[in-house]
């Protein structure tokens, strides 16, 4: 019989230092990236909501962090969404709501994969740039660069992401692609636009769905 799991809720805490990360949607090319800074006592869950808000995701669907511990070696960890619960053989799996950050990436150049949607198979390069200090004034996370816009929800992977790219190049509307991608543009990106949610209130969303 599974263990009850327990899920912690998201919430705000002191802080004086914020962590840096560089996160690069892997089979892109020219790549699409994103850096963001995030509270220094975020969870692994608290990291799945700012790289979604900085991506341009809609975060309708599961995703997990992957985490080589040793290197040239392949053992590692794998901490799941919370929504995958029922799905899960694990008796005690790695929860991204009740694991931090800091538990596993602490050095600069540590990294993770993050997955997004496993069906379209996003993969992210999480990339730790380091720690810095706190900015007064500044509200975290913080989006403080990128290029390019995050591919559209449900487009079909890397593949119908590049379908979607031709399409808006080229104008052509022949599948009705232009009418679905709306105002996407794939060169359009503007770190001073990202908006971040609250995790909390991602979650409480999430679970009443």
């Amino acid at each position: 019989m599974k263990k009850e799991i327990t899920i912690t809720w998201p919430r705000r805490r002191p802080y004086s230092s914020v962590l840096q990360f560089k996160v690069t949607l892997l089979e892109t090319d020219p790549p699409v990236w994103r850096r963001i800074q995030v509270p220094d006592y975020h969870t692994f869950y608290d990291l799945h909501v700012a790289i979604q808000d900085a991506m341009g995701w809609e975060d309708r669907h599961l995703h997990d962090f992957k985490i080589q511990l040793l290197k040239r070696a392949s053992l590692g960890i794998r901490i799941e969404c919370p929504f995958a619960l029922e799905d899960l053989e694990d008796e005690a799996p790695l929860m991204t709501t009740e694991v931090t950050i800091m538990d596993f990436l602490q050095e600069p150049g540590d990294r993770a994969l993050y997955t997004y949607d496993y069906g379209d198979g996003w993969l992210h390069d999480v990339l730790f740039e380091g720690s810095y200090p706190k900015e007064p004034g500044k509200k975290y996370p913080i989006c403080l660069a990128g290029e390019l816009a995050g591919p559209p929800e449900d487009c079909g992977g890397i593949r119908g992401y590049y379908d979607c790219v031709k399409a808006v190049r080229e104008r052509d509307n022949s599948e009705d692609r232009l009418t679905w991608l709306g105002r996407w543009k794939p060169n359009r990106f503007d770190p001073a636009k990202i908006k971040f949610w609250s995790p909390l209130r991602r979650l409480k969303i999430a679970l009443e769905d």
